[in-house]
Parts: structure tokens; C-alpha cells; sequence
């Protein structure tokens, strides 16, 4: 199987290792092959750029996109950083997230800005105030070079129902300052925002247990 090395944020496959050649190789043969792929990659770490902020867009039909930006939130949170998260289309954050990031009260700035799904609100032209007054909302810290990192969740469904337009939030984006990191997530990121992302991943549905087996949202799991 495909497996990755990653080593200070940069990264090298090893597909091109099949597990039929390693195993045939003996073990100074492997620790020689070993270390020329470690001078390979210690000189693409050092020929990396120290630092730049990125635009990440997390998108694809597949379960993890939030929950892989929260990941980036608390390592943002570890590192002392301030971080603000705008929440689209969905309602008030899940109590156990909410509790958990009660813990950085002088870190995290956090905003519920949807009233839920377009099926539960029915409503567009509220869902459309909403969706812009959440973009008007993570502009602001957008542009605040005191927050490391800003995360827009579910922003890409509001671009893709029509809420806000992608070429206002490519705008947007370039009044982050040059070291910060913006997240975009929600499925169907249109192609102008891949485009201009320094970082995107799909995650990609293979079986769901609400679709496949019919079991519920689950404590720990979902929310």
C-alpha cells in the first residue's frame, strides 16, 4: 500500500518501494537506499520557504472536512496562536466541540452565523443574510494580522447555493496578511477557489453508516 514520510510539513511518497522489493534487499542494501532517499528529502527541506500562509480548502463529498480543519485550529491553539471560526449554514456548534474549545477563552474567537441546513431553514432570502453577514463577519478577521489562522466552515456550500459569490471571497482573500492561513470547507468547491488554494484535499465518500446502514449521528463520532 502507498504510504507517506512527512518531515517538517513537506513529504515524499514511497510507492515507488514495492513490498516485494524491500523485503528482497538486505539490510545494508536497504539502509544505503534508505539514506540516499534522506539526503533527497533533507535537501528539499532545506531548498523549502520557511514560512507562508496558505489558503486550505478542505472539500468532497467523503465525512472529515471539519474535523480535519479543527485539527489545524488546535494545533494553531498549542502554538499559542489566535484563531477565529465562522460557522455557515450549519446551527449552534455541537456542545462537546464547544466545551472543548472553552479551554482557550483568550484564544478562540468563535461564531455560529447559520440557523441550519437550507432543508430545516426554508427560508432563502434569510439563509442569503446570514451566509453575508458570516462572510462580513470572517472578513474582519480575515484581515486581522493578529489571528494566525481563520477557519470558514461550510463556506463552500454557501458559494455553491448561490449565497455568496466565489469571486467576492477570492477578494477577500487577498487582504490576509502574508503569513496567515485561511481553512474553506464544504463539498463542491467551486473550480476558481481550488484554483487559487495553496492546499486542497477531497475527501472522498467510500461508505457511510447513515447512508449504507441507516445509523443516526452519533456523540463522539458526529458532534
Amino acid at each position: 500500500m502507498d504510504s507517506q514520510i512527512h518531515t517538517t510539513g513537506s513529504f515524499e511518497t514511497t510507492s515507488d518501494i514495492t513490498v516485494a522489493e524491500s523485503s528482497s534487499l538486505t539490510d545494508e542494501q536497504y539502509r544505503k537506499k534508505m539514506q540516499r532517499r534522506k539526503e533527497v528529502q533533507d535537501q528539499r527541506v532545506a531548498q523549502a520557504s520557511p514560512e507562508k500562509g496558505l489558503v486550505i480548502v478542505n472539500t468532497g463529498n467523503g465525512k472529515g472536512k471539519t474535523t480535519a480543519a479543527l485539527g489545524m485550529v488546535l494545533r494553531s491553539l498549542g502554538h499559542g496562536y489566535k484563531v477565529a471560526i465562522i460557522q455557515f449554514i450549519k446551527g449552534a456548534w455541537e456542545p462537546a466541540e464547544k466545551q472543548v474549545f472553552s479551554l482557550w477563552p483568550d484564544q478562540l474567537e468563535f461564531h455560529a452565523m447559520g440557523e441550519g441546513f437550507t432543508w430545516e431553514t426554508q427560508d432563502r432570502d434569510r439563509d442569503i443574510e446570514k451566509a453575508i453577514a458570516a462572510w462580513q463577519k470572517g472578513l474582519e478577521y480575515i484581515r486581522n494580522p493578529d489571528f494566525k489562522l481563520v477557519l470558514l466552515d461550510e463556506i463552500n456550500i454557501a458559494i455553491k447555493l448561490g449565497y455568496l459569490r466565489v469571486e467576492e471571497v477570492l477578494a477577500g482573500l487577498e487582504h490576509k496578511p502574508a503569513a496567515n492561513h485561511v481553512i474553506l470547507t464544504g463539498r463542491s468547491a467551486p473550480t476558481a477557489l481550488i484554483e487559487r488554494a495553496d492546499l486542497v484535499t477531497e475527501m472522498t465518500l467510500i461508505k457511510h453508516p447513515f447512508r449504507d446502514q441507516g445509523v443516526k449521528a452519533q456523540p463522539g463520532i458526529e458532534y
